[in-house]
């Protein structure tokens, strides 16, 4: 189905959004968004830190830096998109159907849910639980991941917290443009939670959002006091002049538990939710750490954020008889000191039992989890508070 959506926003004004049928999950179905190469580099972006951009997208591959297996010449790799993701109209329950499921007859917003490192939507469960609570649902694959992959692209790896910013300012705009005056929520996992918490800080004044939440988000290295202040130094001086090089590799315990095919609770492509994780790259890493130390000076988020996390931090190892009601991948207690950083109204809820990514819990945690944020949604966000930036006006037809 071909559906235009007028947005206001650079770029998108009258994009027509070419929605398919997902290739991923049934009962889905996605469009492709042209988001182009980074922004600018100018001294007043997302990130004051960050050196001039590369010309070319940090995701695409040359043959010195290419990943074992990609042949794909530099000239041929495609510009980085994003792929927006929405449940086929008509099908499914509440919102998804076309049917209200509120009290009031009034849908009460839209929620976008953005993806970690190393992962991608395949959460079908949560599209669900938010759309029988009364929002329109909307995932987005980010450049160079998941459904937004493509051949000769590095997955997941920018240079510059910029580039996946600009793919949420693509996302929301779509979204916005598709349903104005509704009211939409950014739900970020892990390193998209830093992501979004800077670009919302960067569009503050805008307010492009009505609210934030932040599903275990990356806030620190969960790593030694040297990693975290020496290496990361070394790290800088580094990272430019060799961004594709590989600081780790090592298999996930926490993915490979969570894999049906391995007995765990949830069906999704180990290609693009690898079990043996993804390296960790010099460039990736340097501009992850600028992120946080500019979030560790504090930001000025201006609307209200909802930062969930784990009762406790666990190893990531096979052996944890706790791997599946531990954060394994982050530091609890970071989150619990950094969250109060992104914004003067950030509450921070612990999910007892939870796991690194809070909706692929076990039932009863990823219950509390789902409750905890439809509950604070209802008491924050109402109908009638999209009063975003003129960014928002038009409709879809």
């Amino acid at each position: 189905m071909v559906e235009p959506v007028m947005t206001g926003t650079a770029g998108m004004t009258g994009t027509v959004l070419p929605w398919e049928p997902d290739r991923l999950l049934a009962g889905f179905e996605a469009a492709t968004l042209p988001t182009g190469g980074p922004p600018p580099a100018g001294r007043n972006g997302l990130l004051s830190l960050v050196p001039p951009l590369p010309r070319r997208a940090a995701s695409a591959v040359t043959d010195r830096d290419a990943d074992p297996g990609v042949a794909t010449a530099p000239e041929l790799v495609p510009a980085p998109v994003a792929t927006l993701v929405r449940r086929t109209p008509g099908t499914g329950t509440g919102a998804a159907s076309g049917a209200v499921a509120v009290e009031d007859g009034v849908l009460r917003g839209v929620f976008l849910h953005v993806h970690g490192y190393n992962d991608y939507f395949f959460q079908e469960h949560l599209a669900r639980a938010v759309e029988d609570a009364g929002y329109v649902f909307f995932a987005v694959d980010l450049r160079a991941a998941g459904r937004s992959w493509r051949p000769g692209q590095v997955p997941h790896f920018v240079e510059d917290l910029r580039e996946p910013a600009t793919d949420l300012s693509v996302a929301v705009a779509a979204v916005r443009g598709l349903h104005p005056g509704l009211p939409v929520v950014v739900h970020a996992h892990s390193t998209s939670g830093l992501v979004a918490s800077l670009w919302a800080h960067a569009h503050r004044r805008r307010r492009l959002v009505e609210a934030l939440v932040l599903d275990s988000p990356f806030l620190d290295l969960n790593s030694s006091w040297l990693n975290r202040t020496i290496a990361t130094r070394v790290l800088d001086a580094v990272g430019p002049w060799s961004p594709h090089a590989v600081l780790s590799a090592a298999p996930s315990a926490y993915a490979a538990h969570l894999l049906a095919a391995n007995g765990g609770r949830w069906e999704f492509d180990p290609t693009l939710k690898r079990p043996e994780g993804l390296p960790v790259r010099a460039g990736w890493l340097r501009a992850v750490r600028q992120g946080q130390a500019r979030l560790a000076r504090g930001l000025d988020v201006a609307c209200p954020v909802l930062v969930a996390r784990s009762a406790a931090s666990g190893p990531d190892d096979l052996d944890n008889p706790l791997l599946d009601a531990q954060d394994t991948v982050l530091d609890v207690a970071q989150i619990e000191r950094l969250a109060p950083r992104i914004g003067a109204d950030v509450r921070v809820r612990a999910i007892q039992g939870g796991v690194h990514d809070l909706t692929l819990s076990a039932d009863g945690p990823r219950r509390a989890y789902l409750d905890a944020v439809l509950g604070w949604l209802g008491d924050r966000v109402g109908q009638g508070d999209g009063q975003s930036d003129g960014h928002a006006a038009g409709a879809a037809r």
